[in-house]
């Protein structure tokens, strides 16, 4: 089942890609259409009928010296929220299409359609590449096919300028992450010698403890892989500074818009972010990032989103603003929570846009909101999704619930109180609120400026506006179900009960156990349930298990695993080296045996034991010797390698014992609860006032604050910084070699030995040929007599 979930986009988009000419546009359509729906249908039965988180080995996919891995799917319950994610908003998509591409201007007497449903579904195939896969080296092929896919589709209209530009800046600017991402890879190999994830997370413990060189000076390694790992989420998540590909991908068709922003590339970040989990917690410097950065550009987003007026770029930059709320929601260690964001917000933004899609339908391809106006009555379908849509995503519910309300109401609501309790109340809650009231302020603009008012614009635009048809309208009336029901639906799942979370998500129970100095409280006892995952020795080996090894510490000091450095290497399969001292709170120490080799215990280089990290750092997150601590990297010269594997338990998601937020978030107080309420109030009052009761008092106010009005009209001027700070000196460079380097130099110097020398040369040949036979004959002479001369004094060859 899982297999087909997987591959049916893609067989889709070999037959509407290849092989539309023999079957026919119409029948591609359909078969690209059809094989979605049947992906969709089985990721809803994988995603209700869960049962253990399982593995799926397909084939051998890259093997290359101690670099092995296979193409699996990992289906757990993360991979399951992203299959009917993915799958269902790209099925309706498909489905969409269908009327919005019937009749395209851009593509009069030229076949396009089969063309756009391939690329539709090599979309999704590379998003389930990504999202199903069970190591790095897979996510990272999936990550980039997501990429090609998105430059393919926002270049679609390839005849228009803007749109290949668009395509084009979308595809460095991704560059950029994902050269992050693959150092990230890089140094998880380094550090563990594979690029497993079930390896990597048991290892985490230790790479938390050792310490990297990267770039002049010593770095933690969780924290600095957590960030290069970051760094690729932001490139494809649109975060701040990495975001300006973002609003320019309107340019592809709105489909494409939806399936972008709603289900795929975007939403790839998140996942990461959540899929490393068990290194994040490790990570108190890096996801300390992930919060700022989130929570900046959930403001910078809603700031910028006031003024725009391209209906489609203004649902841009909401969807930039609510992945930083579900970055907010990792970066405090409450992943569900960001999930549950992310599968609520990919039913109203892909309603949202698809709705805006059909408001441009209806207008002949207007965009611009200001030629707009009173159009409830001409396409009162398209109204009532729109209207669902802005509801879902402004958060309107009754208060103090916490589960009763539409789906942006639940979920980003669980989002803040969980960004109250991560930070005490601090920088990224108050982000949030303030972007909470934008997102309800910009959001209501886009209803009044586009169905109420007076008509605006071309008066024959207004005249022949239309209803969608039904292949159209039909994708937001389901999309409008997950807006209204599916925060509803899922609430105790992810945030509203703790163990039912842990049991939706496969983690262990005991990890509900909240230390009793609550969240500031770094050093709570971890419970002996957490034991090694080391592979037990084959054969007569078969029975040695590693042993977990604990021994709880009175205040906040924890002794670390003492061993000597020179001994630890190697060992028999009859002796294994003891480890002496005890722990580290919130992790085991293990030893096991494989084969003839055994595993070499971490230590520490004097010998020493460390002390824990003091209080006041985050929860959940291992102690920091200032120190160096090795991580075990014993490779041999037969190429096997020993591992000192600590024991971490861990389901889909993992969350530190120590770790309280979604606790605490329950316990917030009142007003925390309110905040949103009425920050989502407030916006709605104000965007009244300024668009219904009193239309002329933007404008009044855009020329009262020009340098504020523009300062938000140009986004912050990121695009003309960057313009300045790299696209000119590039150009610059580019110009340089070109005009100096290619044409001086390379022309030069070709031009002047073709123009200059060889003739020089063939002049001085030219005198030599006389054409007098008795000339080139005592030349000859001349020649032999040198021979006979230079022989007879030096004896030839001898």
């Amino acid at each position: 089942m899982e297999t087909i979930i997987l591959f049916a986009p893609l067989v889709g988009a070999i037959i509407g890609g290849f092989g539309w000419k023999i079957i026919g546009e119409t029948a591609a359509m359909w078969t690209t259409t059809g094989l979605l729906f049947l992906a969709c249908l089985l990721s809803w039965i994988v995603f209700l009928t869960l049962g253990e988180a399982h593995t799926v080995t397909l084939f051998r996919f890259i093997e290359s010296g101690t670099l092995s891995t296979d193409w699996a799917i990992r289906v757990d319950r993360l991979t399951a929220i992203m299959l009917i994610v993915v799958t269902t908003v790209s099925a309706l998509v498909h489905l969409y299409s269908f009327g919005y591409m019937a009749h395209d201007p851009q593509f009069e007497h030229t076949p396009y359609k089969a063309r756009f449903f391939a690329y539709l579904s090599l979309f999704t195939f590379a998003m389930l590449a990504l999202v199903t896969a069970d190591n790095l080296v897979q996510m990272f092929f999936g990550w980039e096919g997501v990429g090609l896919a998105s430059y393919l589709l926002i270049g679609f209209y390839y005849k228009k300028p803007s749109a290949n530009a668009a395509a084009m800046k979308a595809f460095v600017v991704n560059r950029v992450g994902d050269f992050g991402f693959a150092l990230g890879i890089f140094g998880l190999f380094y550090l563990t010698d594979s690029i497993q994830f079930d390896v990597i997370f048991n290892e985490v413990p230790n790479i938390a403890e050792t310490q990297l060189h990267f770039l002049w000076r010593d770095w933690n390694a969780a924290n600095l892989i957590a960030f290069l790992l970051f760094i690729g989420a932001m490139g494809k998540s649109a975060q701040l500074l990495l975001h300006t590909w973002l609003p320019d991908a309107m340019e592809g068709p709105t489909p494409v818009s939806a399936l972008i922003h709603a289900a795929t590339m975007v939403t790839a970040g998140v996942f990461l972010v959540c899929r490393m989990s068990p290194l994040m917690e490790f990570a108190p410097q890096a996801t300390a990032f992930i919060t700022f950065l989130g929570a900046t550009t959930a403001f910078f987003a809603a700031t910028v989103g006031l003024v725009q007026n391209d209906i489609k770029r203004v649902i841009a930059y909401s969807t930039c603003s609510q992945l930083g709320y579900m970055f907010v929601a990792a970066g405090v260690g409450v992943y569900s929570v960001a999930m549950f964001h992310l599968l609520t917000h990919a039913f109203f933004k892909a309603m949202l846009f698809l709705g805006a899609g059909s408001v441009i339908h209806a207008m002949h391809h207007e965009q611009d909101m200001r030629n707009y106006g009173a159009l409830r009555t001409k396409i009162p379908m398209t109204f009532w999704a729109m209207m669902i849509g802005t509801l879902a995503i402004t958060g309107v519910g009754i208060p103090l619930t916490g589960w009763f309300g539409f789906a942006g109401f639940v979920s980003k609501d669980a989002i803040i109180e969980s960004a109250w309790a991560g930070t005490a109340g601090g920088y990224a809650f108050w982000m949030l609120v303030i972007a909470a009231l934008f997102t309800s302020f910009y959001s209501w603009r886009l209803i009044f400026l586009t169905f109420f008012g007076k008509a605006r614009g071309d008066k024959h635009t207004h005249e022949h506006a239309h209803e969608s048809p039904k292949v159209m309208l039909i994708p937001l009336g389901v999309l409008a179900i997950g807006a209204v029901f599916s925060g509803m639906v899922f609430y105790k799942s992810f945030f509203g009960d703790h163990d039912k979370v842990l049991s939706f998500f496969g983690m262990p129970a005991h990890h509900a156990e909240a230390s009793e100095g609550g969240h500031g409280d770094e050093h709570g006892t971890e419970t002996a349930e957490a034991v090694t995952t080391d592979e037990a020795a084959p054969e007569e080996d078969a029975d040695t298990e590693a042993e977990a090894i604990g021994q709880e510490t009175e205040g906040d000091e924890t002794a670390a695993v003492v061993a000597d450095q020179e001994g630890a290497e190697t060992g028999t399969a009859d002796e294994t080296a003891p480890a002496e001292g005890v722990v580290a709170e919130g992790e085991t120490a293990a030893q096991g045996t494989e084969g003839d080799e055994t595993a070499a215990v971490v230590a520490d280089e004097e010998g020493a034991a460390t002390e824990a990290a003091p209080d006041g750092e985050a929860a959940g997150q291992a102690p920091q010797a200032e120190e160096t601590v090795a991580a075990d990297e014993a490779h041999g010269e037969e190429g096997e390698t020993a591992h000192a594997a600590a024991g971490l338990e861990y389901g889909a998601i993992y969350m530190s014992p120590d770790n309280t937020v979604m606790d605490d978030a329950h316990h917030a107080p009142v007003w925390v609860k309110l905040a949103p309420f009425i920050a989502m109030v407030l916006g709605f009052v104000v965007a009244y006032w300024f668009y219904i009761v009193n239309p002329t008092l933007p404008r009044k106010l855009a020329e009262n604050q020009r340098p504020l009005y523009l300062f938000l009209l140009n986004k912050w001027y990121f695009d003309e910084a960057y313009d300045f700070l790299f696209v000119r000196p590039a150009k610059a460079v580019g110009r340089f070699f070109w005009k100096r380097g290619d044409g001086n130099v390379i022309d030069g110097t070709i031009n002047g030995v073709a123009m200059g020398i060889i003739p020089f040369l063939t002049k001085l040949a030219g005198r030599a040929q006389s054409g007098y036979i008795f000339t080139y004959a005592f030349a000859m002479v001349i020649g032999i007599a040198i021979l006979v001369t230079w022989m007879s004094i030096l004896g030839g060859a001898h």
